[in-house]
């Protein structure tokens, strides 16, 4: 009896996928996907070969068998395991990028074609690993090569063309030829003779490409995967639709037009909105929106964003947003003004690492115009290992992102975000702006030969320097006041200069660096007989919910003229429209100081200015611990000296700020890694310089020279921040029903809207505070899922003050910076 090739068997009703229609349908996905750079056939043959290996009989028998099936025409000695290194199962990958390579890498002159077949048989090779494998690993070994050239007892490559479907032959058969190779050759070329970018850019660049091709072949995997797994439920994981971006204008400018003016700031935010709108007709590229806090940023590059990609013809809006905690309000912000199935959220890390079955369907795939999330996302579809970010990478292209607070991008990976937002802008058909108060010089860098933005020309939507100062000028509400001690503020001192401001201001906002100050002032302020309704606390240790409750109740006493004081940590410094009569920040980096000043007077409702104090507080040395704040103490406070007597917001003093900062930190910016001879993240990811592999410089003569990155070391290496957290959700409000749910026995439906909803009853945790948590029994999984949840039953380890302990609440010690 002959082999019925199966690619999936449905958990459901064991219904059969066969390995030909996954391939063909993958393959029609893909290239809808790649076409978008106009690599249709590129991403065909992308899906139709990565499974390839799934012909082998040593794979059937193994789905056979797992499913409960009956095995026929079985040779018993087919091969051994391997697939890259994942245990007993069956390598299925390793074949397509055999037949792929071997079939391109003769066409075309001056290597070309093998270039091109290396591109594509890395892809398929790396479908199902740890993310794209390395050309080079550390130690000097040409690992494609070798996984390129692996024994076909070990891959099954003849036996897979023996029994591969006669169409799927065929359709792979006419995509890879001499064709295919010159389609690619138009990318590679305008690449490789970019003028003005010297070859580590240039190859670097390649490795953009490739994670491009990478990500719509993900993709289409999981889209096809999941569409056959959940038969009626394709909707959750569909191909989105082009957007009818004049519907979504149509709604924004009504919405507009129902503003009303109350205060004078509201005619200066209803003119920057205006300009956008004029500049959204602009061509294509990086644009700069430099508003002072409060001028209404959010819907201003939304109304540019719009119409921009109307103009343009592009496919979604993705704002880039530097803390989860503020995602949540923005995405309500435009979901009230477009409608649900506009927008979409992600933000959480509670995927598990290593993904099951499920865990990849449920997977996001962007699939609605309008995307919010995070930096910390942004950079790990990039850089980090895996693939589970890498299916975000297609949807940047051929869209507008909106980087929102860019100065809050992390220093050591400056190089490697710059280098990768000029290939979207130049080969990927995306544009973007880079929003803020306080613009980093990310187009003047100190060590331009490895990558800085190319602006587009004109790049200031708001206009030249002069109106750029009118504008700072017409938004100033606030005013500053830089009071450094000897030694620093005690706790005592800083909390009786709050307690006094607090008599005549009635509203007080203290933003402090860590959360052992805000914990100690919040209860220094309590054994000071503050009315407990009108004291509130905000940290990370608290899920994004709970925060909305505070912020929600917040704002309601303001709006009441009834009196608040809050202490924080930074995160309410970004995004969070909230108005105080009187804010003190302790030294941090002047944009940080900035942001807090927009939380003072903000709607400008104050008669006169707000008054902003800022203070070196008694702080144990962050130079460890948060080395970007440290610096940005170093330099703030020598420019805060140097602009003594003159208003420190305007851009002339910001720009003097991060001139400085740069400067000292320019030999961390292209992410140097520890205990390393073989360089940067940066040259792992382009001319791999330092790597020892002996014929590298020799294929640096050739025209198309081959791929030497080392991507997988790479994303083992990446980590956006030096300790890397995990979330778990907690039993907070609905949080106590979530958990309950997830433990029991749902469908993949309703895992999937409970995992969704759990995003806002989820808290990051340090490694350390997690350990801890695991020995006393509290952290606990959910059915070796990889998602995990603080236990509630009987004893709370969740305050409604503080958020999560590590102990029984009552103590709340403090948990982390």
């Amino acid at each position: 009896m002959a082999v019925n090739y199966i690619a999936h068997v449905r958990q459901a009703d064991k219904s059969e996928q066969s390995v030909a229609t996954h391939l063909t349908e993958t393959a029609a996905i893909a290239r809808e996907l790649a076409a978008k750079l106009d690599l249709p056939a590129a991403g065909e043959l992308l899906g139709l070969m990565h499974d390839f290996g799934k012909y082998s009989k040593k794979f059937q028998k193994r789905i056979y068998e797992n499913n409960g099936l009956e095995f026929y025409d079985c040779d018993e000695d087919a091969g051994t395991d391997d697939d890259g290194g994942l245990g007993d199962k069956p390598d299925h990958s390793t074949a397509g990028a055999q037949w792929v390579y071997s079939r391109l890498k003769n066409f075309g002159e001056n290597g070309i074609g093998e270039l091109v077949g290396q591109i594509l048989g890395l892809c398929i090779a790396s479908h199902h690993g740890a993310g794209l494998i390395d050309c080079l690993n550390p130690e000097g070994d040409a690992v494609w090569r070798t996984r390129f050239s692996k024994d076909d007892v070990l891959t099954h490559l003849a036996e897979c063309e023996q029994n591969v479907d006669e169409a799927v032959k065929r359709q792979a058969e006419g995509l890879a030829n001499e064709d295919l190779v010159k389609l690619l050759l138009k990318p590679l070329v305008t690449i490789l003779k970019q003028p003005d970018s010297n070859d580590k850019i240039k190859e670097f660049y390649l490795g953009c490409l490739t994670r491009f091709l990478f990500s719509c072949l993900i993709d289409a995997d999981r889209i096809n995967s999941a569409d056959f797994e959940r038969e009626i439920q394709k909707d959750l994981c569909r191909l989105m639709q082009k957007p009818n971006w004049q519907e979504a204008i149509d709604k924004l400018e009504n919405h507009l037009a129902g503003f009303e003016i109350r205060y004078p700031i509201d005619k200066i935010r209803r003119e920057i909105s205006d300009v956008c709108l004029k500049r959204a007709a602009d061509a294509q590229g990086i644009y700069t929106l430099t508003v002072p806090t409060g001028g209404g940023k959010t819907l201003a590059s939304l109304r540019y964003a719009l119409h921009h990609a109307h103009k343009h013809n592009l496919d979604r809006i993705i704002y880039i947003i530097p803390y989860t905690s503020i995602i949540d309000q923005n995405a309500e912000a435009v979901r009230k003004i477009l409608g649900e199935d506009w927008v979409l959220e992600h933000h959480s890390n509670l995927d598990p690492e290593k993904q099951n079955w499920q865990d990849k369907l449920l997977a996001e795939n962007w699939d609605k115009p309008i995307v919010f999330t995070t930096m910390v996302q942004f950079l790990d579809a990039w850089f980090g290992g895996g693939t589970r970010g890498a299916r975000h990478i297609h949807p940047m292209t051929k869209s507008v992102l909106i980087f929102d607070e860019i100065q809050t991008l992390p220093v050591k990976c400056v190089h490697l975000f710059c280098n990768t937002l000029n290939w979207l802008t130049q080969f990927g058909k995306s544009s973007a702006i880079l929003c803020t108060a306080t613009q980093p010089l990310l187009d003047k860098l100190s060590k331009s030969e490895f990558g800085e933005l190319k602006l587009a020309e004109n790049a200031e939507i708001m206009g030249k320097n002069d109106q750029l100062n009118k504008l700072f000028d017409d938004l100033s509400r606030v005013e500053i006041h830089y009071q450094p001690k000897a030694g620093g503020w005690s706790l005592a001192e800083a909390g009786e200069l709050l307690l006094t401001q607090f008599q005549t201001a009635s509203s007080c906002l203290f933003i402090v660096n860590t959360k052992q100050w805000a914990r100690d002032l919040y209860q220094y302020c309590q054994q000071q007989n503050v009315p407990p309704e009108a004291l509130f606390h905000l940290s990370t240790n608290q899920c994004s919910a709970h925060r909305k409750a505070i912020f929600d109740e917040i704002k309601g006493r303001l709006k009441n003229k009834q009196p608040v004081i809050c202490i924080s940590t930074q995160l309410i410094e970004a995004g969070v429209d909230i108005s105080m009569a009187c804010v003190i920040r302790a030294l941090g980096g002047l944009d940080s100081i900035a942001q807090a000043a927009g939380r003072c007077n903000r709607h400008g409702e104050k008669d006169g200015k707000g008054q902003v104090y800022v203070l070196n507080l008694q702080e144990p040395s962050l130079e460890q611990v948060l080395p970007d704040i440290h610096q940005g103490q170093i330099q703030a406070e020598r420019v805060l000296r140097e602009f003594i007597d003159q208003d420190i917001l305007r851009p002339q003093a910001i720009e003097q700020f991060f001139k400085y900062y740069f400067y000292n930190r320019s030999q961390e910016m292209a992410y140097n890694i520890k205990s390393s001879s073989s360089g940067s993240l940066l040259d792992w990811l382009s001319d791999n310089r330092l790597n020892v592999y002996a014929p590298k410089n020799d294929r640096r003569t050739k025209l198309f020279p081959l791929l030497m990155q080392s991507f997988k070391s790479a994303g083992q290496e990446f980590q956006v921040i030096e300790a890397p957290t995990r979330a778990a959700i907690v039993p907070y409000a609905d949080g106590k029903e979530i958990i309950a749910k997830l433990c029991g026995g749902i469908d993949m439906k309703e895992r999937y809207e409970n995992l969704k909803k759990a995003q806002l009853f989820s808290v990051n945790i340090f490694p350390n505070v997690w350990k801890t948590l695991e020995e006393k029994g509290v952290l606990k999984q959910i059915e070796n899922t990889g998602v995990y949840y603080i236990d509630y039953c009987g004893i709370s380890y969740y305050s409604d003050k503080f958020g999560l302990s590590v102990d029984e609440v009552g103590e709340m010690p403090f948990l982390c910076e």
